[in-house]
């Protein structure tokens, strides 16, 4: 990009179109370069599938049509709960071109964290890739889901009201008479990962989309529409029920018309450094871990890639990798910083100097600044306190899903609190603290203490717990447990492994406590609170550098 930082920030203006909607982006892209290709996937197995953009606004309206046969209307909730895909952006597309609500899943949540959603906003609707119907089958018979599409059906599902997604587009037309949709409609309920009690319905509108293209797009991958995208190849390594998979393989590669590559398969260093160099991609971003992961191979010099930029994101990437990806490649990762509840609020911005260890600079247009923990004062330089947002900034969400409750304890005063702390140096970088709420980022995923805790005391071996992140090489930091027993059961190696498969049983399996401790009492305060402080400190001693 041309345009310097602070040309960048004195310039920008918010312009939201009024009809802002993504199925009115892909009608646009359809006419404008429907021949395009839009997504090149590949599956561990060895298919390989390809869509275009046409191809994709067509098979989003065959969708849509069938699902106005299935009775879904504007407002209604959709769930959905599948791999990555080939056909993900379609179903994505038809139910919004319905006007209905997206609730993304993900395929690493446990059956009851699906009935709880569903429960929760009332989906009647989901759609679910054939391998993964075991998880929606309780919800069932636990809330108001009534209507399952299955994709990658073999023939047509027999219980009443299953569907083969296959048999549903079969006929129907690439025309679809839906609402008319505007950017203020709202879009899509993205549920956070529970990291302060249960997860919470993040209510976002069209505009977040918009969002996406104005500040993701330019100030963090370095594309928008006014670039020439078609050339390029972007790979952003999330799943499909992330909210990170509408910050980039929509919000960015779909939304500008770049071409995109996605890979349904378990991450191998060496497996996604090879489909780096023979698929050519030009733009990735992954997790940290997956950096780390990389600059571990000896052969890492071997590869000759094609990547004009690398970014990094879900956790600060540390010196070790990014150095190493420096000295192969002659790239520096940049990090960016968001939440599901916002676009990318901090960015390494193209072109800036890259400081290991930090966010980088707040990005243009969304007004992220650093206010004291107790009120709404701009803290001075070097000092920390919470990363926060105006609450007028269209770049942030619209509120929780008819929850007037968390609207209340969220939306006071004049900033939109993050609950994540950071400081700022003089020359205008932020550095990440910590959490405000003791939250435990491992391998890029956010996780709470308390969904930890509350599952490891359902154990009978377990009277106490207490959950802290525990500083690992590769994956950033890992849960570890700190466990009192119950009476009548003693501390052991068997103990240990018995508990982790509880708790993987319990909880999504990235969750669980891969080191375990032992211990007579935990620490609390006076008032009977666990000192979390003490056990990170500890942690902190015994693995950190």
């Amino acid at each position: 990009m041309s345009t310097t930082y602070e040309e960048a920030v004195s310039s920008f203006e918010w312009d939201v179109p009024d009809d802002f909607a993504l199925p009115n982006v892909l009608a646009d892209h359809a006419a404008e370069f429907g021949n395009r290709l839009a997504v090149r996937f590949r599956h561990e197995d060895g298919w390989l599938a390809e869509r275009t953009f046409g191809e994709i606004h067509e098979d989003a309206q065959r969708f849509a049509n069938a699902l106005a046969d299935l009775g879904v209307d504007q407002g209604d909730r959709v769930m959905h709960l599948f791999p990555r895909h080939p056909d993900a952006f379609a179903i994505q597309a038809g139910v919004l071109a319905r006007g209905a609500l997206l609730v993304p899943c993900s395929a690493m949540l446990q059956s009851k964290d699906v009935s709880f959603r569903a429960e929760d906003c009332e989906a009647t609707t989901v759609v679910v890739h054939e391998s993964l119907t075991d998880m929606v089958e309780q919800a069932l018979d636990e809330t108001a889901l009534e209507t399952v599409v299955v994709l990658d059906a073999n023939g047509d599902p027999e219980p009443e009201n299953w569907h083969a997604y296959g048999s549903l587009v079969d006929d129907q037309s690439t025309d679809h008479d839906g609402p008319d949709l505007a950017a203020d409609d709202p879009m899509s309920i993205n549920y956070t990962s529970g990291t302060t009690g249960r997860p919470k319905p993040v209510l976002h509108k069209h505009r977040w989309l918009h969002c996406f293209e104005r500040v993701n797009g330019p100030y963090w991958w370095g594309v928008d529409r006014d670039t020439d995208v078609e050339d390029e190849l972007l790979w952003a390594t999330t799943g499909t029920g992330w909210a990170k998979w509408f910050w980039s393989p929509v919000g960015v590669a779909l939304v500008t018309g770049a071409p995109q590559f996605v890979y349904e398969g378990e991450f191998d260093a060496g497996t996604y450094l090879d489909l780096l160099e023979s698929e050519g991609v030009t733009r990735l971003c992954a997790v940290p871990t997956q950096y780390r992961m990389f600059t571990q191979r000896d052969d890492l010099d071997d590869y000759d890639l094609a990547l004009a930029e690398a970014l990094s994101a879900g956790e600060p990437l540390n010196r070790e990798p990014i150095a190493a990806f420096e000295d192969a490649f002659g790239l520096t990762p940049r990090d960016g910083y968001g939440q599901t509840e916002t676009v990318a609020l901090v960015t390494n911005y193209p072109g800036i100097d890259v400081k290991p260890g930090s966010m980088g600079k707040p990005a243009p247009g969304v007004g992220t600044t650093i206010i004291d923990t107790r009120d709404e004062e701009e803290v001075d330089v070097g000092e920390t306190g919470e990363i926060a947002v105006p609450i007028d900034s269209p770049a942030i969400f619209d509120g929780y899903y008819e929850s007037p409750d968390l609207d209340d304890r969220t939306f006071h005063g004049d900033y939109y609190r993050t609950g994540d702390l950071a400081r700022r140096d003089e020359d205008g970088y932020f550095f990440f603290e910590g959490r405000a709420d003791d939250i435990i980022i491992s391998s890029g995923y956010r996780i709470g203490p308390f969904e930890v805790e509350d599952a490891l005391v359902g154990h009978d071996a377990v009277a106490e717990a207490a959950a802290v992140a525990s500083p690992h090489d590769e994956r950033g930091n890992v849960v570890k447990a700190y466990v009192v027993l119950a009476d009548g059961h003693d501390g052991s190696d068997d103990l240990v492994d018995d508990l982790q498969d509880y708790m993987k049983s319990e909880t999504a399996p990235y969750k669980y406590p891969r080191r375990i401790e032992f211990v007579d009492e935990l620490p609390t305060t006076s008032s009977g609170k666990i000192r979390r402080i003490e056990l990170r400190e500890r942690e902190q001693s015994k693995f950190g550098e």
